[in-house]
């Protein structure tokens, strides 16, 4: 990039094709290394979400390896014009005309802009694509689950409150309880001629109806919560997904389409204008820049709208006097 700032300022390429050979090598290299990464992220998410052994088998070595290969398909992509695969006018367009481009050779540009750019985009999309459908099958399974046993306990209520709203015996039912009272000693009668007060009637038979059903509604209460939350979460990761890959495409696209039509469409027919080509260039460079400030403004976003992130915060700047007033309030509730 100082070298590119020291191009488009003086508008002309006065270091030589030795550096300018280097400077485009180094370029291509970084560009490539940069979106392959944004690859090698997507295929380290994709296993994360459909394969449930795949921390097990994250080790070091493993992502160590795929950060070989990125650096190695790179390598090749950048290193190939530095073995002779450039276009017949590159020497004179840069002595003659101050001009360092890339090589502008139809068959390396192809190369290149589908190795750096068509085909890891294209595999991006599709697993992206994989992620947020296995992550919607999984969170819309849970919630037919959590459906199943909220109908469950809102049945055993219905039961409960059934046993609950009985009517009172008739009166047949009543002599005839009567009867079987008087010819057997029960223990409220037998405590009575002792002396003392018969004990009051106990509810075994109804407390161990009534408390289950509230107990089981609560549950289904807390079920529907993490089921909308779940979905919240669906919504805000396809959002997540959505800014990531949206970004890429409209950093790196334009640049990709017009390095590909360069060398293809003869100039008399496509007048590149030169600072649109700039412009796209360093477009593709301010993708890099994105990833650094997001992670710098992630700390900031998370504690705003994060409720965990906040009393996280809360407990480690407060202490115990944080700790003292959730329990006060969880009290008094």
């Amino acid at each position: 990039m100082p070298l590119g700032a020291v191009y488009e300022v003086s508008q002309q390429w006065t270091l030589g094709p030795e550096l300018c050979d280097m400077w485009t090598s180094s370029d291509v290299l970084c560009c490539t290394a940069s979106i392959l990464h944004l690859v090698a992220i997507a295929v380290d998410r994709f296993w994360a979400v459909t394969d449930i052994d795949y921390i097990h088998h994250r080790n070091p070595s493993r992502i160590g390896c795929m950060i070989l290969i990125v650096w190695t398909v790179a390598c090749l992509v950048s290193v190939a014009p530095l073995l002779g695969w450039k276009d017949s006018g590159w020497h004179d367009r840069v002595n003659n005309e101050s001009m360092c481009m890339v090589s502008q050779d139809v068959g390396y540009q192809i190369f290149a802009t589908m190795s750096s750019f068509y085909v890891p985009l294209l595999v991006i999309l599709f697993l992206y694509w994989r992620i947020f459908q296995t992550a919607r099958k999984r969170i819309r399974r849970r919630n037919v689950g959590m459906k199943t046993a909220a109908a469950a306990a809102a049945m055993s209520a219905g039961m409960g409150a059934g046993v609950m709203c009985r009517p009172p015996p008739t009166v047949s039912e009543t002599t005839a309880f009567t009867t079987v009272s008087s010819t057997n000693t029960s223990p409220e009668k037998t405590s009575a001629t002792n002396g003392l007060a018969p004990d009051p009637p106990t509810m075994d038979g109804l407390s161990g109806v009534s408390p289950q059903p509230a107990h089981q509604h609560n549950h289904a209460k807390r079920k529907a919560k993490a089921a909308a939350a779940d979905s919240k979460r669906e919504r805000k990761a396809a959002k997540t997904l959505a800014i990531i890959t949206g970004a890429f495409v409209i950093c790196w696209l334009p640049f990709f389409i017009m390095a590909l039509m360069m060398p293809l469409c003869p100039t008399e027919y496509c007048d590149f204008n030169k600072y649109m080509v700039s412009f796209f260039l360093w477009l593709g460079y301010f993708n890099s820049t994105l990833n650094p400030i997001i992670s710098t403004l992630n700390p900031i976003i998370y504690t705003i709208f994060s409720p965990e992130f906040r009393q996280a915060f809360k407990r480690l700047l407060c202490g115990k006097k944080y700790n003292r007033g959730r329990h006060h309030v969880r009290y008094m509730q």
